[in-house]
């Protein structure tokens, strides 16, 4: 695993610069035990000899406190910035936590900042390091999310989650004694992350054929290879094995490479993606305790799933006039129908994605998660409002109403 982005690179080797130029500014990529050990050795190569560690009080007793330890001994001077939950527990990716990174950042006069945790602690550190002029690196907890190495930062901005761009991490030390120690419920987020790749593939296809979204087969083809490394090593990653944990981290540092290589985030996230972060809005409109994103995104797959087998069963509603409507979204979609419902049948049922979720411990529905079905029907209907730029099925379901009979 620590040849991972050696490998992408030298895959990557013959395309053109601006697709591979988000992988050259990353070093290294290390996914093996005693990991943490080896941070304070790249520090000293930099010369990043001050640095903020941005933890949260879980994080601080998994890795953050070991890696403060290790990197004092070699006279790195360090600030911990332990980020505040909110009265749920939850700590959010939003103004107040951005904050009180960068001022520690100014009032530190750190170097690099390194994130130790999940998705939103390098949410948060990353666009604090990018606000600052200054690197981070990643050091997960657990393997629970594809992000760890994105370039873009989701960040709640007054209720409203909107993906800025920041920076990727210069480094990603990935120290599996951590990953194996992490809570079954983040491994089986982390799984249920990878099995939205389902969708979000063949949203990506769709959205390609039918409004001209840019399309890289590379990126999608590393994607279907890491998700068929965690399908067929489920039963590892299930008893949380030291093989298992890697071939898990593996594919979620491959899945955020394949986002690096083209540019956006279209071959990990479509509607699946779509619908949990609809869900999360929600969810803090109301005041509620977070779910874990993989978690959702993995119940989220499974609904999306039983949508488009349904809706790819189907025979098209009408079929738009070609002397009036030659090139609109509708004409594509129907001059594309038997590619279209030919990739609808290459996603699992949903049957079969509930059992993969079980195995890992991770919830098996929608209905075992606290979601009430309003809300359900009403991300089913909206959702795709999240991210307007993407052309997924589930927006052509909504808007394309003369398409799609029920």
């Amino acid at each position: 695993m620590t040849d991972l982005l050696s490998n992408i690179r030298s895959l990557a080797a013959g395309l053109p610069v601006h697709h591979h130029a988000n992988l050259d500014e990353m070093d290294s990529v290390r996914i093996q035990a005693g990991a943490l050990r080896e941070v304070a050795g790249y520090l000293e190569t930099k010369q990043w000899t001050v640095v903020v560690i941005v933890v949260d009080g879980n994080t601080y007793d998994a890795a953050g406190q070991s890696l403060e330890r290790l990197l004092t001994k070699s006279a790195i001077q360090v600030q911990v910035t332990k980020l505040s939950s909110d009265q749920k527990g939850d700590v959010i990716a939003d103004e107040p936590s951005l904050i009180q990174v960068i001022l520690d950042i100014q009032q530190s006069r750190a170097k690099a900042v390194l994130a130790a945790g999940g998705g939103t602690i390098h949410d948060i550190s990353r666009y604090a390091a990018y606000t600052t002029g200054i690197p981070f690196l990643s050091i997960p907890t657990a393997a629970s999310v594809d992000g760890f190495n994105s370039k873009g930062a989701p960040i709640m901005i007054r209720g409203q989650k909107k993906t800025i761009p920041a920076i990727g991490p210069s480094a990603i030390f990935a120290d599996v004694d951590i990953l194996m120690s992490a809570p079954t419920e983040l491994t089986a987020a982390g799984f249920g992350d990878m099995l939205g790749k389902y969708t979000s593939l063949f949203d990506w296809k769709f959205g390609s054929l039918v409004a001209e979204e840019p399309y890289l087969q590379l990126s999608a083809d590393i994607t279907k290879f890491a998700l068929s490394q965690c399908v067929s090593g489920v039963e590892q990653i299930a008893r949380r094995s030291e093989e298992g944990v890697r071939t898990l981290m593996g594919a979620l540092i491959e899945s955020g490479l394949a986002m690096l290589l083209f540019g956006q985030s279209h071959p990990a996230s479509g509607a699946e993606h779509h619908l949990s972060h609809y869900w999360e809005m929600e969810f803090i409109r109301l005041g509620e305790k977070q779910l874990l994103h993989g978690a959702k995104v993995g119940a989220a797959s499974i609904e999306i799933s039983k949508l488009y087998h349904r809706l790819g069963e189907q025979k098209l509603g009408i079929v738009p006039n070609a002397a009036t409507d030659v090139d609109s979204v509708a004409e594509r979609i129907s001059r594309h129908w038997d590619d279209i419902s030919e990739g609808i049948k290459g996603i699992p049922e949903p049957s079969e994605l509930g059992d993969l979720m079980s195995m890992v411990g991770g919830p098996a529905a929608v209905s075992e998660l606290p979601i009430q079905s309003e809300l359900l029907m009403r991300s089913l209907r909206e959702a795709h409002k999240v991210r307007y730029s993407r052309y997924t099925l589930l927006r052509a379901y909504n808007e394309q109403d003369v398409l799609f009979v029920d």
